[in-house]
């Protein structure tokens, strides 16, 4: 059962045991003695060796809202594991906010926290013989990063998400962290008052929690529940609200109970329960960021998932959720609504998911989904019924051709065309195009490349909120597109597509836009096409050369050296 100290103290006190064996046992028992003595120094005594020894990855930070919620949580599991006979051992994760490094150097380290957290989470359940480990997060990469250190690991464990925050309020409409960036947009091209503006921004953000629309942070933690990692209506909940603490005692309580089953991680993280994840993400409308990151997770579980998946899986898929950024609705209404829990079982009903899969209860996702009502509330437009469907297929679209051969993201619902052919606005980072845009340059029509922007490029495959919000705030959200080898914030919408792969700084065809070349966007098609003859592609491809490397030591260069395509999920452990 126990793969830590709770087994060397059975070796040693099992009068069973043959006696070769026992003597074997009792030498590395003793030689164990400074170990335990170690304990010992923190308050432990000897009864507590015979138990099991359960870690609590936590999150808690004061760099952001996202975690400055999660210390009252991991107090909570701790006081839980206590009461069921368990040591709890609390240690660190790191956090990086997208919304706060958004725009600056410091976004190129958003990726590469994730990898980061998952090799903490790794180093410290492996390198202290961890019976289990509950992961406690609150940002966007603190959930891939847990949940890749969890199947990296394979030892009893279950994710606790640290809850959404509740909306910001400004004249009567509720905001969140993107209706600042987009307020930038506005402000800048006269669309709104100055009294506006800095209403917006003093008051989207009222209180602790992750952003609140079905943005990264909620799309990953509710997709854990459909993975069956997290309990069932646990995402969707605010951080400051008693069920959130309640909800991570229960989880631990949850854990012991795996861990003296002795169910793991790989038993529960399967081709068919990341199936049950996508589908969710594609019925709720998540963010484009969930392709990256499940790619990571099916990686780090060993599980077969590519890129085609996602697409397979968007066309039996419908969107079922009215839900920001595209929608109307943020994760506090969905909570009120039913919540995941409802969405699973109106996706279950009409055969979408994987009911047999099992979850960290012990019991099926079926099983657990039993009690719940199959239609949504009539007082409610949150969730919609299958047959009443707000678009028939999923929202993130695997798109290729000549411009991205190994695939690129686009989030195509909420728009009314999206299908644009124009001339392309070439811009090697972020800062110059979005100089561009403040200054009215990019006009309607036109096809706004960002490159260079990509894993190995940036490095850290920065997101694209600031310029997609600009775009937005300048109304030319339906007539511009953009294309990167960078991400998207889970709070983009419009014509634009991510994740260009190959990169540009691999001499990937990105690189071999020229200004004014026409590109086409077609999302009907599933298709991005640089609109040049082969022979010409040809020749610039040969004419390429690779840049110099914009780093030289520290992390942003070893993920530059390590990192895989977008397309396989720029993982750092191949």
């Amino acid at each position: 059962m126990a793969s830590g100290f709770a087994t060397i103290i059975t070796f040693m006190e099992d009068p069973a045991m043959a006696e070769n064996e026992r003597s074997a046992h009792i030498t590395e028992g003793v030689a164990r003695a400074p170990n335990r003595s170690m304990f010992y120094a923190m308050g432990y005594k000897p009864e507590d060796m015979g138990k099991l020894f359960i870690g609590i990855a936590n999150g808690h930070s004061t760099v952001t809202p996202c975690n400055s919620g999660l210390q009252v949580l991991a107090d909570a599991a701790d006081s839980a594991i206590r009461k069921a006979g368990a040591n709890p051992q609390m240690f660190g994760t790191p956090t990086i906010s997208d919304g706060m490094s958004m725009g600056t150097e410091g976004m190129k380290y958003s990726l590469i926290s994730r990898e980061v957290i998952a090799d903490c989470v790794e180093t410290v359940v492996q390198g202290q013989w961890m019976d289990g480990v509950l992961v406690i997060g609150g940002c966007d990469k603190n959930m891939p990063g847990g949940m890749m250190g969890i199947c990296r690991s394979n030892v009893p464990a279950i994710y606790v998400y640290g809850g959404t925050i509740k909306p910001g309020r400004w004249k009567g409409k509720d905001l969140s962290i993107v209706s600042v960036f987009e307020a930038v947009g506005e402000f800048t091209h006269g669309r709104i008052s100055q009294e506006d503006f800095e209403g917006i921004e003093r008051n989207a953000v009222p209180g602790s929690g992750s952003c609140g629309g079905m943005y990264t942070a909620n799309t990953m933690s509710s997709s854990f529940e459909a993975l069956g990692m997290s309990l069932l209506g646990t995402s969707t909940m605010a951080n400051p609200d008693a069920e959130t603490a309640d909800a991570a005692a229960r989880s631990a309580e949850v854990l012991i109970a795996a861990v003296k089953r002795g169910l793991k991680p790989r038993d529960i993280v399967t081709r068919e329960s990341i199936e049950n994840a996508v589908t969710l993400i594609m019925a709720t409308g998540g963010s484009t960021n969930a392709v990256l990151h499940y790619l990571a997770i099916a990686h780090s579980a060993g599980v077969n998932w590519t890129i085609d998946d996602f697409e397979r899986i968007r066309k039996r898929v419908p969107v079922l959720c009215d839900l920001k950024p595209s929608g109307k609705y943020m994760a506090v209404d969905l909570h009120r609504a039913g919540g995941i829990p409802q969405v699973l079982k109106i996706l279950l009903d009409a055969g979408l998911i994987h009911g047999d899969c099992m979850t960290i209860t012990g019991k099926t996702l079926a099983e657990e989904l039993a009690n719940v009502s199959s239609k949504p509330a009539a007082d409610q437009d949150v969730i919609f019924p299958i047959d009443q469907a707000i678009y028939a297929q999923g929202h993130l679209a695997i798109l290729k051709g000549n411009l991205s051969p190994e695939g690129s993201v686009a989030k195509i619902t909420g728009l009314k065309n999206p299908v644009i052919t124009g001339p392309a606005r070439v811009f090697d980072d972020e800062a110059s195009a979005m100089k561009s845009i403040m200054e009215g340059k990019i006009k309607a029509g036109d096809i706004v490349v960002l490159r260079y922007l990509g894993p190995k490029g940036a490095p850290g495959m920065p997101e694209m909120l600031a310029p997609t919000s600009a775009i937005i705030g300048a109304g030319l959200g339906e007539s511009v597109g953009l294309i990167t080898d960078g991400r998207f914030s889970g709070g983009t919408w419009g014509m634009v597509v991510g994740h260009v792969a190959p990169e540009a700084a691999v001499g990937g065809p990105i690189a071999m836009i020229h200004e004014g070349d026409s590109v086409t966007i077609d999302a009907h098609q599933l298709l991005l096409q640089l609109n040049i003859p082969e022979e010409e592609m040809r020749a610039r491809q040969a004419a390429f050369k690779p840049p110099a490397p914009r780093y030289t030591s520290g992390v942003l260069y070893k993920f530059a050296k390590l990192a895989t395509s977008a397309s396989k999920g720029a993982v750092t452990d191949t």
